[in-house]
C-alpha cells in the first residue's frame, strides 16, 4: 500500500470540503494506506513569507519548522491528496503560500534550477490527485473562466515539482447543489481506488 500525505485547505469544519476529507481518509484507511494529514488552518500554517524567510531563500533553508516537517513527509509519499476549495478561479492563498513556502526550502529537496528553471525532485509522488469544490459549474469554470486549476495550478505547478498521474475530480455549483446531489459525489469519493 502507498504512503498518502493529504493536504486540506478549508478553515470550516462544517463545510462540505471537510466532509470530502472525511471520507477520504476513511476511504485510504479502508484500503490499507499509510495516510498523514496536513490540515493547514488547524495546524496554524503561517502562509507568508517574512523577512527571516527571504534572507534564507538562497541558502535553501527555512525558520518554520512546519516548512521543514511537511516536505519531509512529501518526500516520503508515494502519492499526494489536495483537497481545497476554488476561490476566484484559483486556490486559496494558504494552499498557494505552502507551495510558495514548503517547495522553496531546500533547493535539491523539493526541486532544482537548471538551465531551463525550475526542475521538480519530488518524482517519488507518482499519482496525484486534486479534489476540488466551486461556485461555478464545472463545464462554466472550465471553459469561460480560463481553467486556472488545471491549467496552472495541476498541469504546471504540481508537474513542475515532479508530481505524477494528476487527477483532478471538481464538485461544480456547490452553492446551489442538492443534499442528494452532495451525497452522491461523497459515494463517488468514497469508492475512488487510491493509488
Amino acid at each position: 500500500m502507498s504512503n498518502v500525505v493529504v493536504i486540506y485547505c478549508h478553515p470550516y469544519e462544517r463545510s462540505f470540503n471537510h466532509a470530502v476529507l472525511r471520507t477520504v481518509v476513511e476511504a485510504l484507511n479502508e484500503q490499507g494506506h499509510e495516510t498523514h494529514v496536513i490540515d493547514l488552518h488547524d495546524e496554524g500554517f503561517n502562509p507568508a513569507y517574512d523577512a527571516e524567510e527571504l534572507r534564507l531563500f538562497h541558502e535553501g533553508d527555512t525558520h518554520d519548522p512546519q516548512v521543514s516537517a511537511y516536505l519531509s513527509m512529501l518526500r516520503r509519499a508515494d502519492t499526494a491528496v489536495f483537497i481545497t476549495p476554488i476561490w476566484w478561479n484559483s486556490i486559496p492563498g494558504m494552499l498557494k503560500g505552502f507551495i510558495d513556502k514548503v517547495m522553496k526550502e531546500g533547493e535539491g529537496l523539493s526541486h532544482t534550477i537548471g538551465r531551463f528553471g525550475v526542475q521538480g525532485e519530488l518524482t517519488n509522488i507518482k499519482h496525484t490527485y486534486v479534489l476540488t469544490t466551486s461556485t461555478s459549474p464545472t463545464l462554466f469554470f472550465r471553459l469561460f473562466l480560463g481553467d486556472g486549476v488545471k491549467r496552472i495550478f495541476i498541469n504546471q505547478t504540481l508537474k513542475q515539482l515532479g508530481m505524477q498521474h494528476r487527477r483532478w475530480i471538481n464538485f461544480g455549483g456547490i452553492t446551489a447543489s442538492t443534499p442528494q446531489q452532495r451525497k452522491r459525489h461523497l459515494a463517488k469519493i468514497a469508492t475512488m481506488q487510491f493509488e
